[in-house]
Formats: C-alpha cells, structure tokens, sequence
C-alpha cells in the first residue's frame, strides 16, 4: 500500500509538471489579432465565411477553447498569429472583444488588431469586391420617428441626439448620455495599409461583372474592384436602400464633423472598437493598432430601375469575392506587421 501510494503521489506530480511551466511561461506575446465577425459551418473544409481563408491559408492549425466567445480560437504554430470570431451584430461583438482581452493566456499589449469582414458598399463611393481601409468608425446611436410622421419637408426620420431635425449637427445643450459614436481611428496606420495594399488584385467573376454592367450612372459602382480608403457605419439594423444609404452619407458626416467618409456598412464595428478603447484603459490592448478593413459583398441600395425591396431576394454575387479580397488585402499586412516585429512591435507603422 505504501509503494502504491508513493507511484500515486509522483504520477500526480509528473502531471503537474506541464501546467507548471506553462504558468512560469505567462502569457503568449500576439502580434496580430485576426478579427472576423461570422463564419459559416466549419473553420476548413466547407463554405467559407469571414474566417474560413485565414484559418486555412494562415495555418491557424491550433484550436483553443474559448469559452466567452461563440467558437474556438485559432492560433498558428508559435501562437504569434491569433484569429477569433465575435458573432454577428454590435453586442455579442463586442462581449466576444472583452472576452480575449481579459483572457489571461495572452500578452495583447503590443498586439494589432484587423477586423477583416463583408460589408454593403456605398455605390457612390465603390464597386462590388472593393476593400476599403477606415479612418473612422461611426454607430447610430439616434433619434428616429417613423417616416411617415416626419414633417413633408424631411428627408427621413432619423437624427441625432441632441438635434431637432435631420442632417442636422446635435446642439450640445440638447445632448444626453456620453456614449462615443464616432470613433477615430490612427489614421497614420490606416494610410500605411493602404499604401502596402492599394495595388493587390482583387477577385473579380463574370456573376459581379454583369452586376457592375447594370450600374448605369454610378462610374464608382461600375469600376473593378479596387482598394481604397473609406468608413464604416456600423447598426444592429441591417437596412438598404437608397434613402438610408443617403442617411449614412450624412450621417458619417456630421458624427465626423466632415472628417469621415462613408463607404461600408456592417453591424459590428462599433462594438468592437468600444471594447478595444475599454482595454486600452485598461492597459490590456492598444487601441492604437487597430485596423479596419471591409470588403462589399452587396451594395447599400437597390440599382438603376429597381426598389429597395428587391434586395430582399437579390443573390449576393459579391459574397465570395469580398471573403477573397479580404484575405488578399488583409494578409500583406499581417505578414508585414510580424516579418518586421523588431520594429512593430514598439514602433507602430506610418506613425
């Protein structure tokens, strides 16, 4: 009995060892977080989402559980590379943001942080697999009235807080809350991606080819897909068409005090920068190093000759192409930001 105690109590030991170490270790240093917001059945081997590319392509072989988010991490080899997935919408993003960045495995003080994901383009502003680097996110924190109860002269019924009508600047003394809406990205950083970016070529496929071809009058829309620099409008509202599309063009302007331009529209950015700013106070990210890359899977309105209902059963024909394209932009960045981490790491790019 005594033998098999001593085998017992050296076995739990031995056990013990590993967790030990990896205790002593600390934290794993990330240098990029890959940031996607959806992803369709599996990680590999299927449909693809957001995820799907950079996880085969990027060779985040490594699956950890995480149990505040929606699915595993994914880690490559020396776990310096990490990609997530928030979930959809502003809130479950955001939670998923709090969630790794409170996680104690990892050291993301220095890390850079890419949301690459779909969005709706602006045809004003691009065309279908375009991929468009933010210098702002902007929410939609508002006021709204039902349209039809808006006064005949007002383009739609949504306005700020603190404003009496729409595109109208919020007159401070009117305001409540102090919730951000505009978020100011580093826009050094932001032009240095583009400028490693802006000559990738992109997807295009004969299905978005005669989609651009039916854009009549909106040489933007007509172009082939190309890279540029454009902001986001996040909402839990997945709106369309061509007054809202309208909206935001405003929108973006006034929240932005003529700085922003809007271009893509998605449902999550906004959560995730309010996270990233809440652990940058919290010395645990650096909001700095957090880029912004959207990629148009479907235009914001309906085209030449069609109502905004129509969208409802329109095929996504850029779907594919923007899930490429962000992974074509979005991969020359991150190859950049750790082939050159002597210098990245203390010294953000552009700045």
């Amino acid at each position: 009995m005594r033998r098999i105690g001593s085998l017992l109590a050296l076995s739990t030991c031995l056990c013990m060892v590993p967790r030990a170490q990896a205790q002593a270790a600390g934290p794993v240093e990330v240098k990029v977080v890959i940031v996607a917001t959806f992803e369709v059945g599996e990680d590999t081997g299927d449909r693809p989402g957001e995820f799907q590319y950079w996880v085969e392509r990027e060779h985040l072989d490594r699956k950890l559980p995480f149990p505040g988010g929606i699915r595993d991490l994914r880690t490559n080899a020396d776990g310096s590379v990490l990609g997530m997935v928030t979930g959809m919408t502003i809130g479950p993003s955001a939670a998923s943001m709090m969630a790794l960045g409170l996680d104690p495995r990892f050291d993301l003080t220095h890390a850079y942080w890419l949301l690459a994901g779909i969005a709706g383009v602006d045809p004003n502003v691009a065309s279908l697999g375009s991929a468009a680097w933010a210098k702002w996110v902007v929410s939609d924190i508002r006021q709204e009235i039902d349209p039809r109860e808006a006064p005949p002269d007002w383009p739609y019924g949504i306005f700020a807080i603190g404003a009496l009508r729409p595109d109208e600047a919020p007159d401070p003394k009117r305001m409540w809350g102090n919730e951000p809406i505009a978020y100011s990205l580093n826009a050094a950083l932001a032009d240095w991606a583009f400028r490693l970016t802006q000559n990738v070529a992109l997807l295009d496929t004969p299905e978005v080819a005669a989609e651009r071809a039916t854009w009549t009058g909106y040489p933007n829309a007509q172009r082939l897909p190309f890279v540029l620099e454009g902001d986001t409008l996040a909402s839990d509202s997945y709106w369309h068409g061509r007054i809202l599309t309208q909206y935001a063009e405003d929108w973006v302007r006034i929240q932005t005090h003529s700085a922003g331009h809007f271009a893509m529209t998605d449902m999550e950015d906004s959560g995730i920068a309010e996270a990233l700013r809440r652990l940058d106070a919290m010395h645990r990210a650096d909001f700095r190093r957090f880029l912004v890359l959207r990629t148009a899977s479907n235009f914001s309105m309906q085209g030449p000759g069609h109502a905004a209902a129509d969208s409802i059963t329109a095929p996504y024909v850029g779907g594919i192409p923007a899930i490429e394209d962000a992974w074509r932009v979005g991969n020359p960045v991150v190859h950049a930001l750790v082939a050159q981490w002597a210098q990245t790491r203390e010294h953000i790019p552009g700045n």
